[in-house]
């Protein structure tokens, strides 16, 4: 009977450190998933940080208004092929992998990169200057369309289901952790450099330390196992049917409701990427503070994230999705009015801050609410389509119209008002998607293997 009772324990012992190494091999997946996401996200972001500086290089001969203007199309023609990344990139995740695909989208943002910081300006070249950043530009927007699907998609099946909102709450948080990254080399770049320097060189930097990282990234991922052929359960989409088409249709309810969300969300994301911008062209403020700003407002919202996430793993998708959302309609108005009165760095500071941190907390809940809607065999070309043309139409536009829209308002408050609509948009599409998180989805839904 001893003997029984040792065996017994050892089998348990060695059951337990079996899933303990279980767990430190799906945290170690998530990171270099993450880390490679977070470096293509500071390449991307780093431009929207630099656009008055990118304007002076590439556009020199013309107005401050017209530069801004033009430097901001030229960010905004990377989300031009955005939905052709996503379509082109995230069906080859279904069909060959996760893995290949995510190192073939992180190959083609470093090239991209290396070339944008090493244009010539206007001066130098004349015309070619903003042709190649446009082309630069494209080739960025296309590589990152299609990282978002495989990535989000790899995190979801890298998790125990019962830990998949934390684990894709990573894909979210790591955009924030890009943003946070970038800030700090703005600030950092803005503090110790003139504004001459910064103009005429300064950005060029930012955009290099970027690219000193990709071997890294490359290494990384090329040691992640794949996931796209391991069986999956507890999954609320039970799609019977054949072609991969006929599964879109079928789940084409929660896609729409996704691509409203995710619109108001990258409105939301790119009104709070411009706030250094607008705080210097606009509040006419430092580029210190206004640097410092987005580097705290991107940190805080990093940490709402990840306990989003979390949270929704503990009491489900919905409440997490929804409530937040409702503070941020109440909060946005007045939190503008005070940056845009008051143009103290203390304002510029706390208030995006509060704002991003409540917002982030639905954030991280969503993205595991629409990413386990999906069946697992369109899951990675679904998401990616819809995240890129939702980014590709109101993300690549937000900058440019709110400038616009200060420009013939001459309101500093327009962003915020713009930002409103948006978000009330989103918040109505959020409260219309069915829960799906493991633990909770069993009132709503029949959870069923998913027939592959």
């Amino acid at each position: 009977m001893a003997e029984e009772n040792d065996a017994e324990g050892l089998t348990s012992a060695r059951a337990d450190g079996n899933s303990a190494q279980r767990d430190r091999i799906v945290v170690r997946h998530i990171v270099a998933a993450t880390i490679g996401n977070a470096l293509e996200f500071y390449d991307f972001i780093t431009y929207s940080f630099f656009a008055i500086q990118i304007g002076h290089t590439f556009f020199p001969q013309t107005g401050a208004y017209a530069s801004l203007m033009l430097s901001l199309a030229t960010f905004g023609a990377g989300f031009i092929t955005r939905p052709i990344g996503g379509i082109v990139i995230g069906a080859y995740s279904d069909r060959v992998g996760r893995r290949p695909a995510m190192m073939l989208s992180f190959m083609m943002m470093g090239s991209a990169i290396v070339v944008m910081a090493l244009i010539p300006s206007y001066a130098q070249i004349g015309i070619w200057a903003p042709i190649l950043a446009v082309a630069a530009r494209m080739v960025q927007g296309f590589s990152l369309g299609g990282e978002v699907g495989p990535t989000t998609a790899y995190l979801l099946e890298s998790a125990p289901a019962k830990r998949r909102g934390l684990a894709v709450s990573w894909q979210a948080a790591s955009q924030g952790i890009a943003a946070m990254t970038a800030s700090l080399v703005g600030f950092g770049l803005a503090a110790t450099l003139s504004a001459s320097a910064l103009s005429s060189y300064g950005w060029r930097i930012a955009f290099l330390l970027g690219a000193v990282t990709l071997p890294f990234g490359l290494w990384i991922r090329r040691n992640i196992p794949e996931t796209l052929h391991e069986p999956e359960t507890h999954t609320v989409s039970a799609s019977q049917a054949v072609g991969a088409m006929a599964v879109l249709r079928e789940n084409m309810r929660v896609i729409v409701l996704g691509l409203v969300v995710l619109a108001s969300g990258t409105i939301a994301t790119y009104v709070f990427n411009y706030i250094a911008t607008f705080a210097q062209g606009t509040l006419k403020m430092s580029p210190t503070a206004a640097f410092a700003g987005s580097v705290v407002q991107n940190a805080v919202a990093v940490v709402a994230v990840l306990v989003g996430g979390w949270l929704s793993d503990r009491i489900g998708r919905r409440p997490v999705m929804i409530v937040p959302r409702l503070a941020v309609l109440v909060l946005l108005i007045p939190v503008f009015q005070w940056v845009v009165d008051s143009r103290s760095a203390l304002a510029l500071i706390v208030g995006p801050s509060l704002v991003s941190a409540i917002g982030g907390i639905s954030g991280g809940a969503f993205y595991a609410a629409l990413s386990e809607s999906l069946p697992k065999r369109v899951r990675g070309s679904a998401f990616a389509t819809v995240y890129a043309f939702s980014i590709a139409i109101f993300g690549g536009s937000t900058q440019l119209v709110i400038t616009w829209l200060i420009h013939v308002s001459g309101s500093p408050m327009a962003p915020a008002y713009y930002l409103l609509v948006a978000y009330a948009a989103g918040t109505v599409a959020i409260a219309l998607i069915l829960e799906s998180a493991p633990s909770r989805a069993v009132a709503k839904a029949v959870l069923v293997p998913e027939v592959r």
